[in-house]
This record gives C-alpha cells, sequence and structure tokens, in this order.
C-alpha cells in the first residue's frame, strides 16, 4: 500500500522544503503531509509505523538545515488551525505545537501574564522551542511550562505533568514525535510594563542579529558561560565564506546563505568555524541547528 494511500487530501510527493525553511535552502521530502485533525496525524503516523517509514516534525523552519539531496520519508507540519489554537484561563496560558512562539507571547502579555515576554525575538511554533527548550538570557520556555500532551511514533497521545518533565539548556525530555499542545503557569504583571519589557527586549534582540530579509540561521549552542558568537568572532571569523554561505558580520553565531547558496556551502562553513574555533581558542562548539 502507498504511504500516501486514503491521503491524498493532505499528503503530496517531492515537496520542496527549502521554502519552508528560513535557510531557503535544501532538496525536497519524498513525501510531505498537513494534516487537518489530530486524527489524520495519528492515522499518518501509524501507517509510517507499519510500513517502517521513516517521519519527521517541521515546526517553523528557523533551526532546520536541509541538505541538498533532501529527506527520505515523511515530513509533517502542523499548519491547520486545530493544532494552533492558544486559549487563556487565569494565569494559564495554553497552546497548540503549531502555534508560533511569537503568537503565544503577544497573547500572554495582552493578557497581563509575565514570563514568556524575556523571549520575544525568538522564532518557531510552540512544539519546536519546547523540544529544543528555546530561551534567551532572561530564562528559557520551560520553567514555565507546566504540562504537555504528546504523541508518540507509535501514535498514542500521552499527557506530561510538570514533575514528569526536564528542561535544560536547548533540550528537553520532550523527545516524542509530536507535541500536541502545552500548558504554561505564568504570572500576574501589568500588561503595559510587560509591553514596554518586550519591546525593549526586542529591540536589543534586533539590533544584532543578521538583517531581517537575510535567510539565516542561529548555528552553535553557547558553550557554558561563554557566548559562541563573541568565541567566534575571537576567532577571527566573521565574513569568514565557504562559497555562496558567509559569517554574519552582524552576529557571529549566524551564517548567511546568500543567493546561489547550497546547503553544502553551510555544512562546510560550519565544519570549518567549528574547526578554527577548537584549534584557535580549545573549544569545541556543538551545533544547535538540526541537520536533516
Amino acid at each position: 500500500m502507498s504511504l500516501v494511500k486514503d491521503f491524498e487530501h493532505i499528503a503530496k510527493r517531492a515537496e520542496p522544503l527549502a521554502p519552508h525553511t528560513w535557510f531557503h535552502l535544501g532538496g525536497p521530502a519524498e513525501f510531505f503531509a498537513e494534516p487537518n485533525t489530530v486524527e489524520e496525524l495519528q492515522a499518518l503516523v501509524r501507517r509510517c509505523r507499519e510500513q517502517g517509514t521513516p517521519i519527521r516534525l517541521l515546526g517553523g523552519g528557523s533551526n532546520i538545515l536541509v541538505r541538498d539531496e533532501g529527506v527520505a520519508g515523511l515530513v509533517v507540519r502542523l499548519s491547520a488551525a486545530p493544532f494552533s489554537e492558544i486559549t487563556v484561563a487565569r494565569q494559564t496560558v495554553s497552546a497548540g505545537g503549531g502555534a508560533k512562539l511569537g503568537q503565544a507571547i503577544s497573547t500572554s502579555v495582552r493578557e497581563g501574564l509575565a514570563g514568556l515576554e524575556a523571549l520575544v525575538g525568538i522564532p518557531g511554533t510552540i512544539g519546536g522551542a519546547l523540544h529544543g527548550n528555546a530561551g534567551s538570557r532572561g530564562g528559557d520556555l520551560g520553567q514555565w511550562t507546566c504540562q504537555a500532551t504528546v504523541m508518540t511514533r507509535a501514535g498514542e497521545i500521552q499527557e506530561r505533568t510538570r514533575d514528569e518533565l526536564v528542561f535544560a539548556y536547548r533540550e528537553s525530555s520532550l523527545d516524542e514525535l509530536v507535541i500536541l499542545r502545552a500548558q504554561f503557569q505564568l504570572e500576574q504583571d501589568d500588561p503595559e510594563e510587560l509591553t514596554k519589557r518586550m519591546q525593549k527586549q526586542w529591540i536589543v534582540k534586533k539590533a544584532s542579529q543578521p538583517l531581517g530579509h537575510q535567510s539565516a540561521g542561529c548555528i552553535f549552542k553557547n558553550p557554558r558561560g561563554m557566548s559562541a558568537g563573541m568565541l567566534i568572532e575571537q576567532a577571527g571569523l566573521k565574513n569568514t565564506r565557504m562559497g555562496q554561505a558567509e559569517v554574519s558580520d552582524r552576529h557571529a553565531n549566524f551564517i548567511i546563505a546568500e543567493q546561489g547558496a547550497s546547503s553544502q556551502d553551510v555544512l562546510k562553513l560550519i565544519d570549518l568555524v567549528r574547526d578554527r574555533v577548537l584549534d584557535r581558542l580549545g573549544i569545541e562548539l556543538e551545533t544547535e541547528i538540526e541537520i536533516w
């Protein structure tokens, strides 16, 4: 039985993935699906399990570099409304795994709930942000998470309570296939003050990052107590090029993919930066970006 049989209304073959990522690079997905309901997603997951087909979840695409040859198996994107709902009840914000992190932040600020505003400017979906425990100097998403609903690779839906969740720097125990929904327990605060704090944070963050029109991604995790960007700059690597990929001169932990760049250009530049920082500073950088 074909993987897409009975799913023709939501699945397609050879979908280009470049338009779905911030780098705008990489080859196609063998199969690509955007289910409309949890039930459709569950049926797809079970079909993949039956057929031994690899399956991946694509969120906002800000933390993904797709190889030039593309991705085998099924790539799923949770773009439908049921996966993106955001609701507020007292001090708890509930957000679907496909919801934009930025929308969850603006909703919480508007409702006078503090905690998430320190994460403003971080791209991606709730699911992706929780999986990698997105954060900034003001904290991380995990510290506010009180519950998560997940789907396993067998298609089973399970609840994870706060005492079952473990969060660390840019990682979490939420490694199931799909994060369907999460709840965040926040603190009451003045909406006007929250808005001011959020706007200030946004201005500071955007001033140091590549320009909005550039296809760029943040590459390395910060080693404990240090800034990856500062280490790369200290190693003299700003503006270093490999093909049409270049280390940003605004923030050295970003690589810019210029017109005509390939994923291979970016991968070679990542290896070069890692090797030079290790050679010159004795520190081994670990990639934050996922390479498919």
